[in-house]
């Protein structure tokens, strides 16, 4: 059985995310397309590389990310950092001939990202941005629904992102609110997911009409090296710090379908957690999804008698797309951990067969150049359209 060394890039929050996948992968899709292997963990110093390999399984580990790209034992990289990481990362893996998994958005700018993508398209390596959560069951069961023409042909996305962990202002200065390090705040964090999720659903953006707005305009600067996230954690006397970055982007978009939609994204919407959702209406039905009950799928059919018309909720299991994998029986339960064993699966099976899995760079670089349109919509107050992407 194939194995392959994996080098990870990052011990926080999603370098946790992604070593479990690694870990559990094989477990879910027995035989694995290959089997990964945890060979070493890179991040920003010697001890906390170390500590972060103990806990996540990784075999050895390094304070400097360049040795790990130069290690000729290392076949993917994974690129678990923030954003303005990114592009040296991964354009430094692509010379080196390594496979590349990076986390979203891909990077801080479009121009950050069109570099990153033609680095992967020279190179020739396999190449995925993390936009997990297609990979829902229950998402990947709305893609088939729209692609088998049962909701007809789609009219209207509608797609929110909305999350409250900063909407208290002694909530920390993480790097997510400096644009020298995002690059933007609710449009690049979980717009981009919403975004990701529109083009996979209804086909390719090709206009927006957007507003971003800043809500708190500085907040109490945290100490240490590691990036305090969350609204539990307060910093009350903390010297205060600026924001210099959207909390919230609302957008109404064009598709090349002719499709219309809109997008709301915020951080800062007190008693939701992580309400990531779509409705979409078609002229034979209509689908709605929560991603707080990512188990469910909610289908209205316009055929169905009228004494019986109304929303059904499928709970996805086994029947479903990647089903077979997961658990057995329905509604047992879809986490955050599931879509990134099926996101490593995609990956591993992409790089085996010599395939290129979606979403790609090349999604990620048209992400980016939405998500900057969006920006320069808010500023000129108009339209912008996004032309078509050469590959």
């Amino acid at each position: 059985m194939k194995k392959l060394n994996i080098g990870l890039i990052g011990a926080g929050f999603m370098g946790k995310a992604h070593s479990l996948a690694y870990a559990a992968m094989p477990m879910f899709f027995w035989p694995p397309p290959a089997v990964p292997h945890r060979r070493l963990l890179a991040d920003f110093s010697e001890e906390a590389a170390a500590e972060g390999a103990s806990r996540f399984g990784f075999e050895s580990s390094t304070g400097d990310w360049r040795k790990l790209v130069s290690d000729p034992s290392i076949d993917v990289v994974d690129i678990a950092t923030p954003n303005d990481l990114h592009p040296e990362m991964a354009i430094a893996a692509a010379e080196a001939g390594k496979h590349i998994m990076c986390e979203k958005p891909l990077a801080r700018s479009a121009e950050e990202a069109r570099r990153m993508y033609e680095a992967v398209k020279r190179a020739g390596v396999v190449h995925m941005v993390a936009f997990n959560y297609r990979r829902t069951p229950a998402v990947q069961l709305a893609k088939k629904l729209i692609d088998d023409g049962s909701v007809g042909e789609v009219l209207n996305f509608r797609g929110t992102y909305l999350q409250d962990w900063s909407a208290d202002p002694l909530s920390p200065l993480s790097w997510r609110f400096q644009k020298a390090v995002a690059g933007s705040g609710a449009l690049g964090d979980i717009a981009t997911h919403v975004i990701d999720l529109a083009r996979f659903l209804v086909g390719e953006v090709t206009g927006v009409h957007s507003s971003l707005t800043t809500y708190v305009k500085e907040r109490p600067r945290q100490q240490g090296g590691v990036d305090k996230l969350g609204a539990a954690r307060k910093l009350k006397d903390a010297p205060m710090g600026p924001v210099d970055v959207d909390d919230e982007v609302i957008s109404a978009l064009r598709f090349s379908s002719g499709a219309v939609g809109t997008l709301e994204a915020t951080r800062n919407a007190y008693g939701r957690n992580n309400f990531l959702t779509f409705e979409i209406h078609g002229t034979k039905g209509s689908i709605c999804f929560n991603y707080e009950r990512r188990d469910e799928l909610a289908v209205f059919l316009a055929e169905d008698p009228p004494d019986r018309r109304g929303f059904r909720t499928i709970y996805t299991g086994p029947a479903h797309p990647y089903g077979e994998h997961l658990w057995p029986i329905p509604a047992l339960g879809i986490g955050y951990g599931e879509t990134k064993i099926i996101e490593c699966h995609d990956l591993m099976k992409a790089i085996v067969e010599g395939s290129l899995p979606s979403p790609s760079f090349r999604d990620g670089y048209q992400v980016s150049r939405i998500a900057e349109a969006m920006a320069k919509s808010s500023t000129d107050g108009t339209w912008v359209d996004i032309p078509r992407l050469e590959d």
